[in-house]
């Protein structure tokens, strides 16, 4: 039985031109192989499996090649490069330092630079995981590494530069090695499985592109794997039951549900989920990534973000169709907070129904619920069982001859409501936050004009009730709007004038509450003819203050006398 290599040493780069995804890099250390100017020291640091470490074998085999190409790649037909190709160069050594990181280590590499390479021009030392190395070893390679022999090169490689002391840092060229694209790591596996004859759907291999996260090796060990598990014939179900990913087709069909407001299909889709073994967490972690690729579809020019195949980019360009910009924004918010919030719930899966819920129910995120959010606001003559009789008519010959003019009324009353997320993206834009509250006022007083008019007294013992109440309610959605209402009583005024004091950006960071606010007022006190006056309240003003000296000066200036007094004396210093 022969012995199998695994495809990541068995498809190790070999050669510059065949490193993956590292083109910058590999430009410049041939160019400097080409123009002689190699430095004493290079640093290769970056995450784990792209490619440092093979790098640095590669330079050191192009370095050594008594005949290198035009493209400055080793021949592969020398002395020095048949040694390597064997495992028997006597100018390559490489250290682990993560089990050889004490100063005798160091001693023994430092004796063996002394001595010049047999073979070839250069001796070159490779320490892999450099950072390894305790503070006593760093501090006896330094001398070392600042003033080597002409012909010892050094090449550290370490995924955590930042462990590394800056005296060594400042001796050597760093090199930052970049995470690989999945399109990149698409394509090497593509030409593995060719190599393999194994025959691997392009949606497959862009599952285990994503699962490495930038690593090519750890790509390829997937790809064994699979190769292990489904056999010459990788199918996109086979990688996701072995990796255990959740299937992108549940994204898809809850989007589709949340803009219709299909709260029960919902439900439905999160048990099947969580009965497949899924954790919640990983559910919201896979459907931020998919509100995040719905919102970079809704344009052309950001379109090419999206790191999947091309069947399944039209798919996220025809859903991202239907969805507006409001929905993934206000969407994305939400998945964003229930992540933050996720470790500290302790009902996981009703924390996860309760988000999804929200995303449905929200009448800004535009499905097929803003129709329904609208009906609240018709029950009118509920209220004026309560107010004075007289008041009572007032509305109720408007209601009847719009009675059968009610299609006209939902057309009419959604229009403000996709307004307030407009002004809100607009506002930083804008100066001054009293610019942006008078705004928010006019805009509202624009949606009295088109209701009934509600003209019912009430008084100031009323009116803090009403507000009190509000606050009350409005804590478990918006704390922060409730608390700042909260810290000052709002004053009744003549002319049906509610005057409060407001902090700075109060109305800016929530909209929302700032209708809400006006709902209630309206509901409870039976008036939609009042003035809602914020006042931003103004900073006190800073105490100033003073030295001895100033004090005494001020003291002087308003009692001639002192100065007199310290002249007579002789005193000295501040008095």
């Amino acid at each position: 039985m022969d012995n199998f290599i695994v495809s990541a040493r068995k498809y190790r780069p070999a050669t510059f031109d065949t490193v993956v995804g590292q083109q910058s890099i590999t430009t410049t250390l041939k160019n400097a192989i080409q123009n002689q100017s190699l430095a004493q020291a290079y640093l290769f640091c970056g995450p784990r499996g792209v490619g440092k470490t093979t790098c640095a074998r590669i330079m050191a085999k192009t370095i050594n090649c008594l005949h290198p190409t035009e493209h400055m790649e080793a021949c592969n037909e020398c002395e020095s490069c048949r040694a390597f190709n064997n495992n028997a160069s006597f100018n390559i050594y490489e250290l682990d330092a993560a089990s050889n990181n004490s100063v005798e280590d160091i001693r023994n590499l430092v004796e063996q630079v002394r001595i010049p390479p047999q073979i070839g021009r250069y001796k070159v030392y490779i320490i892999d995981e450099v950072h390894m190395l305790s503070k006593d070893a760093f501090n006896a390679f330094l001398k070392t590494l600042e003033e080597p022999p002409a012909y010892a090169k050094f090449i550290l490689a370490t995924t955590e530069k930042h462990k590394i002391i800056p005296t060594i840092l400042s001796r050597c060229q760093i090199f930052d090695f970049k995470r690989i694209t999945i399109e990149d790591i698409e394509k090497h596996l593509a030409f593995v499985a060719q190599s393999e004859g194994v025959n691997a759907e392009p949606e497959a291999l862009n599952i285990i592109a994503q699962k490495a996260d930038g690593a090519l090796r750890d790509a390829l060990s997937i790809f064994d794997q699979m190769v292990s598990f489904s056999g010459k014939d990788i199918t996109y179900k086979s990688v996701i039951e072995n990796l255990n990913v959740l299937d992108y087709d549940y994204y898809f069909r809850i989007v589709d549900d949340l803009l219709q407001g299909n709260t029960s299909d919902i439900l439905l889709i999160i048990n099947d989920i969580i009965n497949k073994g899924f954790e919640p967490q990983h559910f919201i972690n896979g459907m931020g990534n998919h509100l995040r690729s719905l919102l970079v579809s809704k344009d052309t020019a950001t379109v090419q973000l999206l790191e999947v195949s091309e069947q399944l980019r039209q798919r996220y360009v025809e859903q991202s169709a239907r969805c507006p910009l409001p929905f993934l924004v206000k969407a994305l918010d939400i998945n964003n907070q229930s992540d933050i919030d996720y470790r500290s719930v302790s009902n996981k899966r009703l924390h996860l129904e309760v988000n999804l819920l929200k995303m449905a129910l929200n009448p800004q995120l535009g499905g097929s619920n803003p129709p329904q959010s609208q009906l609240p606001p018709q029950p009118q003559p509920q209220p004026q069982l309560k107010p004075q009789p007289q008041l009572r008519p007032q509305p109720q010959p408007q209601a009847q001859p719009q009675q059968p003019q009610q299609p006209q009324q939902p057309q009419q009353q959604p229009q403000p409501q996709p307004t307030q997320p407009t002004e809100v993206r607009q506002r930083p834009r804008g100066g001054s936050s009293t610019i942006s509250i008078t705004q928010s006022w006019q805009q509202a007083a624009k949606v009295e004009e088109e209701e009934p008019t509600w003209d019912t007294p009430f008084t100031q013992e009323q009116l803090t009730t009403a507000w009190h109440e509000f606050t009350d309610k409005y804590k478990r959605i918006s704390p922060t709007f409730a608390a700042g209402l909260s810290k000052y009583e709002p004053m009744l005024i003549e002319g049906n004038e509610i005057h409060f004091h407001v902090d700075n950006m109060l109305f800016e960071n929530d909209a929302e509450g700032m209708s809400a606010l006006r709902n209630h007022l309206k509901n409870t006190l039976h008036n939609n003819q009042y003035k809602l006056c914020p006042e931003l309240m103004e900073k006190p003003a800073e105490i100033e203050a003073y030295t001895d000296k100033e004090k005494f000066e001020k003291m002087a200036k308003a009692h001639p006398e002192l100065k007199l007094l310290q002249t007579e004396l002789k005193l000295e210093g501040d008095l």
